[in-house]
């Protein structure tokens, strides 16, 4: 049986457009994203926004080219609200991430990014490059990102290259090298404009799904508007996570947390046995 089959669709269905899961699965697997708009409510927007809006107020600029030197970015996100836990969890994009990577994912990387008008594009990056295995390759994570605000033609929306998932190439013109992770090293223009990117254009309350090999970046905010994504990162539970989960979310806020939400932060085993602690399943540490 499958790991949707296991699952009950009614959590997921309303928001398949009447279409299976398998269609879905098909297009996810032959384009690299998918784009499902109108998934959380008003209520539930307002609640994200003001979980977000102390550590945005701080308004910490990003370091380096690569994390926008016109962004915020909000890091160990399940750490500062219980609210972030529902987004991770959320059972439309739990679907495909379990679909891909098993039900013993974990969640490797959660950060809020808000663009500022000004910012420029982000260099060409895929999400799990750091595995570091040769391309082409399956997946080896699934990326999710939840348009908090409108993402627009102008205001910098996620810029995807469909189906580039399955291109053999490590590197593509305008791709993230070393000197984007510098502090004082700036891009001059644009060099990785292409004429077959697409925006993600989304109104707030969206979801796009993409695959870890999927070519993409930010986009440039030319409006005088912010732009406030998301994104939630999974990966396999045999990998290791880009965040430290066990530091990023200490056990006393993770034992408040939904067991899905635990579960994916590490408190969970990989068959036979990879996660345990001093010889225990970890979620047991949770009721000591």
């Amino acid at each position: 049986m499958s790991v949707v089959e296991e699952q009950d669709p009614v959590e997921y269905a309303r928001w398949l457009g009447g279409r299976n899961f398998g269609d879905w699965r098909e297009e996810f697997d032959r384009n690299g994203y998918l784009i499902f708009q109108n998934v959380l409510s008003e209520d539930q927007l307002a609640a994200i926004r003001a979980a977000l809006a102390p550590y945005l107020g701080q308004n910490i600029r990003g370091r380096n080219e690569f994390e926008g030197r016109e962004s915020n970015r909000v890091y160990a996100m399940l750490a500062k609200s219980p609210v972030f836990a529902d987004l991770v969890t959320h059972p439309l994009a739990m679907a495909f991430v379990e679909a891909d990577l098993g039900p013993d994912c974990l969640l490797s990387a959660c950060l809020a990014i808000n663009l500022h008008p000004g910012e420029t594009a982000q260099p060409w990056h895929f999400d799990d490059s750091h595995y570091q295995w040769p391309r082409p390759r399956r997946s080896l994570g699934v990326s999710t990102f939840w348009a908090i605000t409108d993402t627009t033609e102008t205001n910098g929306a996620t810029e995807i290259l469909p189906g580039s998932h399955l291109w053999a190439e490590d590197h593509i013109e305008g791709a993230i090298g070393e000197g984007d992770f510098s502090k004082t090293g700036r891009r001059e223009g644009d060099p990785g404009a292409r004429s077959d990117a697409m925006k993600a254009v989304m109104p707030a309350g969206s979801l796009m799904i993409a695959k870890g090999t999927l070519w993409h970046r930010g986009g440039a905010n030319g409006s005088d508007q912010e732009r406030l994504l998301i994104t939630p990162q999974y990966c396999p539970g045999w990998t290791r996570t880009l965040e430290n989960m066990s530091l990023a979310v200490p056990p006393a806020i993770a034992r408040t947390l939904p067991p899905r939400a635990q579960e994916l932060l590490g408190y969970s085993i990989y068959p036979p046995f990879m996660g345990y602690v001093d010889g225990r399943h970890p979620k047991r540490l949770l009721g000591d």
